[in-house]
């Protein structure tokens, strides 16, 4: 950090790049804390205009080269998910602290090597998406502990991948210029795509950061589209589509995690979030008591001002969080990268056991928030 500021490299200025990243930097009122020193995408051309629109000083077809930057300080891994392991070990080696947008990474080997590299040389992880900065999935977590559910019994999430026809139509895609041209290959292939890694990730980790860490695993998974279409080309899909795992955390109590590409529209504002059922009450639709879990002027930490109007709130806050670790050290309670390996997981026993038809014991645990550090019902 020899700027006095916290340069940050960005490693794909696609959808996520743009949204969670360039969108919210762009504003400058955060130039004396963080700013984006460079870009990075191997797209001819893309790069390049992203740093010319949001006026970034420098930029990169090669991730290799970004790293080499002085500049930067960290990444935020805005790459297709089947990179996000090397491209994390690439930073470790070159000393960058990285944020990892979900998901972390494709096996959970991977994560283990991600973390145990990171502790080795000092590098502060950070991993997408931390839905648990958000007080209502805090108060859902203080409910349960406070006894408020009585025991539990059941628990229900569902995830629709997807908007614009799965990713297809979006803003970002159906244009002719660099930055509004993005390909959506990749999340119709092997080995990173389809709704588990898309949109799965956001209720586990909900599931989790309310639940804590589970304790194993079955499902059910099958692919119900054989391609899908982006401007009159056909793109063979290689992932499973349709996923339901069971999720057991003992004593009888079973979490259902639905996972579909469909209407996104079905999902609406409880998107990814769960119903928990006890013996006593319930939390339903996202309210308790009738009450709702939101409470007027709720956001995470530095969701302030123009952040607040901005999409991908949770993954510009998890990007502070690392500006944070960076500036003043430290250790993350929520998006830690054990959480985010336990979710990895969740998902790669998940289809192994419907491959398989054999429960799976997870292995992974994490440390949940404390009911000390939750907000306030």
């Amino acid at each position: 950090m020899k700027n006095g500021f916290v340069g940050i490299g960005i490693a794909g200025c696609g959808s996520i790049g743009i949204r969670s990243a360039l969108d919210h930097f762009k504003h400058g009122e955060l130039n004396d804390v963080a700013r984006i020193t460079a870009v990075c995408d191997p797209a001819p051309g893309r790069a390049k205009a992203a740093a010319e629109k949001y006026k970034i000083p420098a930029w990169y077809e090669s991730y290799e080269e970004m790293l080499g930057d002085a500049n930067v300080d960290m990444v935020t891994l805005c790459s297709p998910i089947g990179l996000h392991y090397e491209q994390g070990m690439q930073a470790i080696k070159a000393g960058r602290h990285v944020h990892f947008n979900k998901t972390m990474t494709v096996e959970t080997w991977e994560s283990d090597d991600i973390i145990s590299a990171a502790e080795k040389k000092g590098i502060h992880l950070v991993a997408s998406p931390g839905v648990a900065y958000m007080p209502g999935v805090q108060r859902a977590r203080r409910l349960i502990l406070e006894g408020r559910l009585g025991k539990l019994s059941w628990a229900y999430a569902d995830n629709v991948a997807g908007g614009g026809k799965f990713h297809t139509s979006e803003y970002m895609r159906v244009g002719d210029d660099p930055l509004s041209n993005v390909n959506p290959t990749w999340y119709f292939k092997k080995p990173a795509g389809g709704p588990q890694y898309d949109v799965a990730v956001y209720a586990l980790h909900n599931i989790t950061s309310i639940l804590g860490p589970a304790k194993q695993v079955t499902a059910f998974s099958g692919k119900q589209y054989a391609y899908h279409e982006y401007k009159g080309e056909k793109i063979e899909n290689e992932m499973d589509d349709s996923t339901t795992i069971l999720i057991d955390y003992g004593e009888g109590f079973h979490v259902i995690c639905n996972s579909v590409t469909a209407d996104p529209m079905m999902a609406g504002e409880l998107f990814c979030f769960p119903d928990i059922h006890g013996s006593e009450a319930s939390i339903a639709k996202k309210r308790f008591g009738g009450e709702p879990l939101d409470h007027p002027g709720d956001h995470q930490p530095h969701v302030l001002g123009i952040h607040q109007e901005l999409p991908e709130r949770h993954v510009f806050e998890d990007i502070m969080q690392l500006v944070d670790l960076v500036r003043f050290g430290g250790k993350v309670d929520i998006g830690s990268p054990e959480q985010a390996r336990h979710v990895v997981e969740i998902i790669e026993a998940g289809y192994r056991a419907a491959r398989t038809g054999v429960v799976q014991r997870l292995k992974t645990t994490f440390e949940p928030l404390p009911i000390s550090k939750l907000a306030a019902l």
